[in-house]
């Protein structure tokens, strides 16, 4: 038998890869499970983004390999759309980074930067894939305390508490998943002042930015940021193109090219037709946020309703593709979604698997029909907590 690397002692496969292996012999088995767990555009994309790479795939030199810092009208593109919308100034030519999908340059940033031993901040609640990723490349996660009292923002003083001197990298989500609680442009500041005193990388992860939020926001607006910050984004959640894999990373051009190392070892360029598809996404108005935006709301106010009948409590003043929800006191987060899933017939997440603190909550996603909702919400009137 083969032993697996030591690297992996430390790593447990992705939640949802493995759930929902379950929910689908769960279907397979004849139940009808409806899945209100996962973070995974239902709405088209953009018939003009479609329309873009049908178009493409015919061109003749579609099926070669591709540059692998991106053409430059995406290249272009992604400059652009950060100064409309970030009024942030990005170099097409050295300060932008496409990947395949801003979860790929996780990898890329920690293989760039981190070596053995060094430590990396990781918020608690967080994406699983921080940790995952910092393991994998043999360097320790350090988990900073998130909370429902600080508005599911850093607590500094807090953190200082710790021995900083190994730690390379902090991992921010703003607007967070899976809270959706977003920074303002003082909380960049002292996060930016925070990364200058202990000379760490802040990387912000920032796909969530203009779902059900009124004001977009980038670290990178923040001045001297470019000197101690990078940001990832993507078009997965913004465009509806999750499947597509498109996302960049953005920041100095000395950081970018670091990443570039690593990521032209590891892959042959992103296919032509995906990127020319990308660069009409990045040209469409603001109408087309302002339409996924009542759709969303339209669901979201559903999910209200389900949470409403589990006796959660949630922040309606909060954006973002999901909804965060407090159970009552004393329930644990996952009896209540294993008693849905096999009860109930719906998967839905529970927060335990986002950190400890998330230990008492439950998260919705918001990419399902307003048709399903309501058929939760009939499936979940009888449940007790």
């Amino acid at each position: 038998m083969i032993q697996k690397a030591n690297r992996l002692n430390d790593v447990k496969e992705y939640y949802f890869s493995k759930k929902l292996r379950e929910v689908a012999a769960l279907r397979n088995e004849g139940k009808p499970i409806i899945n209100i767990a996962i973070g995974s555009p239902d709405l088209a994309p953009s018939s003009a983004v479609i329309e873009a790479i049908q178009n493409a795939v015919s061109l003749p030199d579609a099926h070669q390999y591709q540059s692998y810092q991106g053409i430059p009208e995406l290249r272009g593109g992604i400059a652009n759309f950060y100064k409309e919308n970030y009024n942030v100034s990005l170099n097409s030519a050295s300060e932008i980074l496409p990947l395949m999908g801003s979860k790929e340059g996780i990898m890329h940033i920690s293989m760039a930067f981190l070596n053995k031993g060094d430590k990396v901040l990781i918020p608690n609640p967080g994406y699983p894939t921080y940790a995952s990723v910092t393991n994998l490349v043999e360097a320790e996660p350090v988990l900073y305390n998130l909370n429902e009292s600080t508005n599911w923002l850093p607590n500094f003083s807090e953190i200082e508490q710790q021995d900083l001197s190994k730690v390379k990298i902090m991992w921010i989500n703003y607007p967070h998943m899976p809270t959706g609680a977003v920074a303002s442009k003082e909380d960049f500041k002292q996060l930016i002042a925070f990364a200058k005193k202990h000379q760490i990388l802040i990387v912000n992860d920032n796909p969530y930015s203009f779902i059900l939020n009124e004001k977009p926001l980038s670290i990178l607006e923040i001045e001297g940021a470019k000197e101690v910050a990078i940001e990832l984004n993507s078009l997965s959640k913004t465009f509806n193109m999750a499947g597509w894999r498109v996302g960049m990373v953005v920041g100095d051009a000395e950081i970018i090219k670091t990443i570039l190392q690593v990521k032209s070892n590891m892959d042959s360029g992103m296919f032509f037709g995906i990127q020319k598809g990308a660069v009409e996404a990045f040209k469409l108005s603001s109408d087309w946020f302002k339409a996924q935006n009542e759709i969303y709301k339209r669901r979201r106010a559903l999910v209200w309703q389900i949470f409403d009948v589990l006796d959660c409590t949630y922040n309606k003043k909060i954006g973002g593709l999901f909804v965060w929800a407090k159970l009552p006191k004393g329930i644990q987060s996952e009896d209540v979604t294993d008693d849905l899933l096999y009860n109930k017939n719906v998967f839905i997440t529970p927060g335990t698997i986002f950190g400890s603190n998330g230990e008492g909550y439950l998260r919705a996603s918001l990419c399902v029909s307003e048709e399903v909702l309501t058929e939760v919400l009939k499936r979940i009137v009888t449940v007790k907590i």
